[in-house]
This record gives structure tokens, sequence and C-alpha cells, in this order.
């Protein structure tokens, strides 16, 4: 494949945005903020957090002695569910509406010193089981439309407990950026009766220079129009609009693939790699979605080192996304390590 060596723009074919690209800003000195390393070893229980078994949240509800996965209405949740229909439109110029929704807190791991890098292949398939009945239960209330798995991990990436959590968004409208990959994926279905990201991934298992890991049921690759500096997916080989399609077999190939790329992540800089992992699948409107292929991104801001981290400012917020490092030569690094 023909490579850009200088300053270029990359087309995200899921969102239809584009990225700007460019290499030689490697080379600048970097004088600016540095973040504190995550190198800290944790105990297994802490009596301080709120997460831990048999301990006392800042609401006062008390966590179950969980041995596996636990998961419980959020504390502090951004959506409510049983509010009134609002909304406000002053000459289309100032609207707004009412946003009913349920947020709940998926804690990984009874072992306060984990992360995902470090569980086991069946402690994280029990994760994976979760996420799939938290789906198709929320999924199924009425007025849920769509159902968001995501994680934070680290200080850096606004996490407020280390211990291995992650969080479920389930709300009446579709969001943002999913309605932008709703778009996409439903336009190519129409014009050429495939799967967008099935017919990427095939691309990609040819060429190679960006996929890090795959194994019978999954890829693992550095995508083509990468923002972040070590971004990756995760996509099923066989096509799956949401994560209930996944058998048994399938699972574990998907918990492995978990495994592989957070360890790597750990790798690249020595330090517990901060990242935000989310899912994005179908909706859960009722709707068709044929056209739609679930996927895990990773998306970790540590850029140079462990303390220099990509800051999203200036040109980032107001024009659009750009990279320092190409997704090849990021590719390179976490498939070394793999």
């Amino acid at each position: 494949m023909k490579t850009l060596e200088g300053s270029h723009r990359r087309l995200n074919i899921l969102t239809g945005e584009w990225i700007m690209v460019s290499p030689h800003r490697t080379k600048r000195p970097w004088q600016g903020q540095q973040e504190k390393a995550a190198t800290e070893e944790r105990p297994k229980y802490d009596e301080n957090c709120y997460l831990c078994p048999g301990n006392t949240r800042a609401s006062g509800d008390v966590n179950p002695s969980y041995t596996e996965t636990y998961v419980f209405q959020n504390d502090f949740a951004a959506l409510q569910y049983d509010i009134e229909n609002d909304s406000v439109n002053v000459n289309d110029l100032l609207v707004g509406e009412t946003e009913k929704g349920i947020c709940k807190v998926i804690c990984f791991s009874p072992d306060h010193s984990l992360t995902l890098a470090g569980m086991t292949v069946e402690a994280t398939v029990k994760v994976v089981n979760t996420w799939q009945k938290e789906y198709k239960e929320l999924g199924a209330i009425e007025g849920i439309n769509y159902v968001q798995l995501f994680e934070n991990k680290g200080s850096v990436m606004g996490c407020s407990n280390p211990h291995p959590h992650g969080q479920i968004w389930a709300q009446q409208s579709i969001p943002n950026e999913v309605e932008k990959k709703n778009n996409t994926q439903l336009l190519h279905y129409q014009q050429k009766n495939s799967v967008l990201l099935m017919d990427y991934i095939k691309q990609e298992l040819k060429l190679t220079e960006r996929l890090l890991y795959e194994n019978e049921s999954f890829v693992i690759l550095t995508p083509f129009w990468a923002v972040w500096p070590y971004e990756v997916m995760i996509v099923p080989k066989t096509h799956q609009n949401n994560i209930l399609a996944m058998n048994d077999k399938q699972k574990e190939d998907f918990a492995k693939s978990i495994n592989v790329i957070t360890k790597a992540y750990d790798k690249i800089f020595d330090t517990s790699f901060p990242y935000s992992a989310g899912i994005h699948q179908s909706p859960t409107d009722g709707g068709n979605y044929d056209h739609w292929q679930w996927h895990m991104s990773f998306y970790p801001p540590l850029l140079r080192s462990a303390t220099v981290k990509k800051f999203m400012v200036g040109y980032e917020m107001f024009a659009m996304p750009q990279r320092d490092i190409t997704p090849e030569s990021a590719a390179k690094i976490i498939r070394d390590l793999i």
C-alpha cells in the first residue's frame, strides 16, 4: 500500500470525518505538562474504597461481599429515568428536551489491585457475560434506545476510583458518535449490500501493516484513521450487530483479545496504561440494524512517555483531530510487545 510520508489527512469511514496526521511533529521538544506515572501497587482490598466488597459507598449503601462481577445503579447518575418528559423550543434557536436514562457501575473484580490487564481470561469472560446481560435487560426497558458500555482507566482519563470498574449508560436518544456510525454503515450497506467493517477488516487482514493480533473469532488492529496515539479496535471476524450474537467460544476469544491488548499497553511505557474504552453496537429501539458491526475501541492518551499525553486542544478543538505518529508506526510498537 502507498505510504503518505508528510503531513496528510485520512478519512474515518465510520464517522465520515477527516483526521490530520503530522508524523514529523514527534521531533519537537517537549517542555509542557507531565503526568504522574501510574506505577504504584495497590492492595487487594482497600477499606477506604467505595467499590470494594463489603464497603459502604458515598450514598450510604453497602456493597455485598461479591466474589465476581458486581453491578449497581450509579449513586451519582448523569441520567434520570423517572422524570416527566419536557421540552423547550424558541424559534428553533433554543432547543432542548428531556433525556431519560439509567446509569450503572460494573465492578470487574472484587480484587482492588487488578486491572483488566491483570485479570485471567476466565474472569474477563465473566465481565463479558455481565455486559451481555446488562445490554439485553436495559435495552428491553421502554424508552431505552441505546446502551453504552465503557471504561475510563487511570486518573489521566478522569477516573475517580482505581478499583477495576466500568460504566453503563442506557438512554433514550442515540448518542452523537453512534448516530454518525449508524449513518455511514447504513449508507455502505445500501450502496454495496455488504457490511462496512467486515469489508474493512478483510482488507486490513490482507495488508497486515496495522494488524496487531488475531484469533479464531476476533481481530485487533490500529485503525487507518486512528486519532489517539495508540488507539486500537477489536472487531469480530463474523457479522454481528451486537454483543448478544457471541457464543461461548467467541466470548472466550473476545476476553483473550482484551487480555492481549491491555497487557501490551502496559509494556509500552512500563506503566499501567490509561485509556478510555467502549463498545459501539446496534441501538435497542427495535429497528433493523443488519448494517451494524459491533466493535470495541481503546483510546489511550499517552504519546511520548508514561508522563506525556496527547492533548486535544487548539487545532483539535477548533478544526479537526490531529495525531503526531502514524497509525502504522504505533501498530509496529504494539505488535512487537504482544
